[in-house]
């Protein structure tokens, strides 16, 4: 038998779903269908047959059968079953909060941007995503207990994605001050949906006005046959800027499989991703209301933090992890600090607007709001990125850890580094270090003009090892530092960066 635990991947539910390796069964679904039921009897202290639930999916191919049986083990524990068939992470947390819905709570059965033998559930309260311990416990409630067969409530079909859609719309033409039916007439977008759940936006483009020739990939496709439905993998980059060039669009938008991440393209076929969609969004909101603090993720970059104060905002570096970065910017706006977005340099973004929701659909349609009001005023979106300091150099490694207890391996040889660069000349702590050990150093007489971060993974045994510099051969004199440390370390691979040094 399986071990549930195994299953378990930050918040979410996740593992391999087809083949002779799938341990993501319809089986293992409707179990942990039922246990989720048992487990929110306890969490709400209602009995099951009052409980209502959505139950959503993206386009992968084991989507269907897994969300029946997840269906199935909620209906069979007494539950009201909704089904909204195709729909995206956010809707699925949207639902909760919309009248005419509002279900007790949702699942969304994706593996996000995973391959497509990969599938996933992910759980939604009100107040938003479950947390690690709450999905342990339906694990263990799942690993005990499996929902006998028995009648039950009818599982009904019920459409949602037409209400998210709309209130999409409705953010375009608050954004714009208008109740005109064709707001973004004028505007030529390229759209990317990866042959995941998003191409409907598309079509909500076209109703709002905009010109959209040259869209792709809008059909539903779950063995993503023409690239990664990923905003950071670089052929699907390529092939929306490639789209946007031969359009001669304005700009082009990309969306991963269930649509919570997403990037853009500029007319240029520029990518507008990772730290430049940070400085996007953040630039907008600063100009709005100066003086507001931005939550980022550990990676970003120098440059980032110094776009950020220039624009009057205060760049505020957390932990990895969307959940990390959200519950961090949800902290300080109780703590009095004004923080209207958490993003990470991934794509997650979640406004406080939007009920600190990671909604990619939404953070686009912030931006195509703000490129048709720049472009009334014969300006671009990327207008507004000049000034951005970009790394001369910048690479990513990962560092395997080896040890059964990985996570303490990887704290001792990050401890290590910290505790050399408490007293060797030229090394400086960050002072926003909250992740890890990020380390500034001044390269050939500059200052702060290069840095490393050494973290431990949020879920893999790794230490994924970030590096930037504004000057050239400065990312490799740092590791070369970095790895004379760091050389005869207990259960920590060094191959990956021996070898970008031996290059």
């Amino acid at each position: 038998m399986i071990n549930y635990q195994t299953l378990k991947s930050g918040t979410d539910v996740r593992g391999c779903a087809m083949g002779e390796k799938a341990v993501l069964t319809n089986e293992v679904a409707l179990c942990i269908g039922g246990a989720f039921i048992t487990w929110l009897t306890e969490k709400t202290g209602k009995h099951a047959e009052q409980l209502t639930v959505a139950i959503g999916r993206d386009s992968r191919i084991t989507g269907p059968d897994l969300l029946a049986a997840c269906a199935e083990g909620m209906a069979r524990c007494g539950a009201q079953v909704w089904d909204f068939g195709m729909c995206t992470t956010p809707a699925m947390y949207m639902c909760l909060l919309t009248e005419g819905f509002k279900p007790d709570a949702s699942v969304m059965v994706t593996a996000s941007h995973h391959p497509s033998d990969r599938n996933g559930l992910k759980f939604f309260l009100p107040t938003g995503g479950i947390n690690s311990t709450d999905l342990s416990m339906i694990l263990s409630i799942a690993q005990s207990t499996a929902p006998v067969a028995c009648d039950h409530k009818p599982i009904e079909k019920r459409e949602f994605l037409p209400v998210y859609k709309q209130q999409l719309m409705d953010r375009v033409r608050r954004g714009l001050d208008t109740d005109v039916a064709c707001p973004l007439l004028g505007l030529h977008v390229v759209v990317d949906a990866g042959n995941g759940a998003g191409g409907f936006y598309e079509e909500m483009l076209r109703e709002l006005g905009a010109w959209t020739e040259g869209s792709q990939f809008l059909e539903p496709d779950g063995h993503f046959p023409n690239h990664i439905p990923n905003p950071e993998n670089p052929q699907a980059m390529e092939s929306v800027s490639k789209a946007v060039l031969n359009a001669g669009a304005d700009l082009g938008l990309i969306f991963d499989t269930d649509c919570d991440r997403a990037a853009i393209v500029d007319k240029a076929g520029r990518e507008i991703n990772r730290n430049r969609l940070i400085a996007l969004i953040s630039a907008i909101l600063l100009d709005k209301k100066p003086g507001a603090t931005i939550v980022t993720d550990s990676v970003t970059s120098s440059g980032l933090a110094q776009f950020i104060a220039e624009w009057g905002g205060v760049h505020y570096r957390f932990k990895r992890g969307y959940r990390n970065v959200i519950d961090e910017a949800i902290r300080l706006n109780e703590a009095g600090i004004d923080c209207p977005l958490a993003i990470e340099t991934s794509g997650h973004a979640a406004l406080r607007e939007n009920h600190w929701l990671d909604d990619g659909m939404y953070l686009t349609t912030v931006l195509l709001v703000e490129a048709m009001r720049l472009k009334q005023e014969g300006k671009e979106l990327s207008d507004l990125l000049e000034g951005l300091r970009e790394p001369v150099e910048s690479v990513e490694l990962r560092l395997g850890i080896q040890a059964e207890d990985f996570r303490e391996a990887g704290r001792l040889a990050i401890e290590k580094v910290m505790d050399h660069a408490a007293f060797a000349e030229g090394w400086h702590i960050a002072p926003d270090n909250r992740e890890g050990v990020r380390i500034n150093f001044d390269l050939e007489e500059g200052l702060d003009n290069g840095w490393f971060l050494l973290r431990l993974s949020v879920h893999d045994p790794v230490l994924p090892l970030n590096a930037e510099s504004d000057v050239h051969g400065g990312v490799e004199d740092m590791l070369r530092k970095l790895l004379a440390v760091l050389d005869g370390t207990e259960n920590i691979d060094l191959t990956p960066l021996k070898a970008y040094l031996n290059k």
